[in-house]
């Protein structure tokens, strides 16, 4: 996995000019539920971050591309709950580890529309926390204001450290 994300982030260092569009797919996968479960996504993107600075590459570009795949990849998970509904469970993986949706159910049953903001800040919980949304009907303008307002928080959490320091880095 580590080779993997290695090549990634040469990639996007060899692409810049497609940057946005790495960071857009990565940023999609990582918040596509299940999906975000087998994507390295957050280590490659904190890594990026790094590549902003030291490769001269546009900071606003490349964070729209990240807020816009992880506010879309909740969406989809958001529509794939609503759309299922009760039926989630018997889909693969979640027919064989109940265990992750019931633990995003009591996150959502605790802190209720807020578990869509806070949610996107922790791994685990990430995946399924917008497909549990869907799946108890959360309003879906509630949701998306949670959503895209966490999505470019997210974004900017993990991308811009990694320019700050590159950035002090080179100064000195």
């Amino acid at each position: 996995m580590q080779s993997w994300a290695h090549a990634a982030l040469a990639f996007v260092e060899a692409h810049k000019h497609l940057a946005p569009y790495i960071v857009f797919a990565l940023a999609f996968g990582e918040s596509l539920a299940v999906i975000s479960l087998v994507v390295p996504a957050t280590f490659i993107l904190v890594g990026v971050g790094a590549l902003i600075e030291a490769g001269g590459m546009a900071l606003l570009p490349v964070w729209a591309g990240a807020a816009a795949g992880a506010a879309l990849g909740d969406a989809v998970s958001y529509w794939v709950g609503f759309r299922f509904k009760e039926h989630t469970h018997k889909l693969w993986p979640f027919s064989r580890h109940p265990q992750m949706l019931e633990r995003g159910e009591r996150f959502f049953h605790r802190y209720g529309s807020w578990s869509v903001f806070i949610g996107r800040f922790f791994g685990p919980i990430r995946a399924v926390i917008p497909l549990v949304a869907g799946m108890f009907a959360m309003p879906a303008l509630v949701f998306q204001m949670a959503n895209i307002t966490s999505a470019m928080l997210w974004a900017l959490v993990l991308l811009a450290p990694g320019a700050a320091v590159m950035k002090f880095w080179s100064g000195w």
